[in-house]
């Protein structure tokens, strides 16, 4: 029963989208467990926005995008509270442009069901996470690591701003910070990460969002089925 209702709102979400955006993505596949319900997203760069990408506008594409999506959460927010009867407590998304996927992350309060059940070394994971995020900025003061199936993992980074970081969304330039973030973060875990050998599969995605009131972090790492 709940994977017809998983399947209804991946659909919703598909349609919405192309009803806001003007075309709607290749495909949208949502995953949910415990504490949270992510919706992957891929082939959903029209063609306006692939002409502003490749001249080096990037980040107008990601205002836009961040624009509509925020006006659209609320809406969702409602279609997850009814369909699965389960209230969301926060949302995230994020946008990789040279993969032309993205991911939408909704946290769910407490509901009724297990964890997805995996054998993979979660302390390596998380030290590889903590050691990049020591690069980029500080070791998160936690890290929790959430299996949603055997392709898809959400790790929460708690305590990772710095000074300057805490100084600049003080001044108002958050904006800035989330654009500089998310390209310096995602180069990072993306070319220096050993993940795939932790991971023993190939890494399609990595996707990152940030609460900077609760000075959070989600990530989703999306890996290749193993045949």
């Amino acid at each position: 029963m709940e994977h017809t209702k998983v399947e209804y709102i991946s659909s919703y979400i598909s349609k919405l989208l192309r009803k806001n955006f003007g075309r709607g993505p290749q495909s949208c596949r949502t995953t949910v467990g415990e504490k949270h319900l992510v919706t992957y997203i891929t082939g959903f760069i029209n063609p306006m926005e692939e002409i502003l990408i490749q001249q080096g506008q990037g980040k107008y594409v990601d205002d836009a995008r961040t624009s509509i999506i925020n006006h659209l959460l609320d809406e969702i927010r409602g279609l997850v509270k009814v369909t699965l009867d389960v209230d969301v407590a926060d949302c995230y998304h994020d946008w990789n442009f040279p993969n032309n996927s993205g991911v939408l992350i909704f946290v769910l309060e407490e509901r009724e069901g297990e964890n997805f059940q995996t054998d993979l070394d979660i302390k390596s994971l998380e030290n590889e996470v903590g050691r990049i995020s020591a690069v980029v900025q500080k070791m998160p003061d936690q890290i929790n690591t959430y299996p949603l199936s055997k392709t898809i993992l959400v790790i929460e980074r708690i305590g990772i701003l710095i000074p300057i970081e805490k100084a600049l969304i003080s001044q108002g330039f958050k904006k800035e910070l989330r654009y500089t973030k998310d390209e310096l973060e995602k180069s990072y875990f993306h070319r220096s990460g050993k993940f795939e050998s932790i991971f023993k599969s190939h890494v399609k995605d990595i996707l990152i969002d940030w609460n900077f009131k609760e000075d959070k972090s989600l990530m989703v790492f999306v890996l290749a089925p193993n045949s």
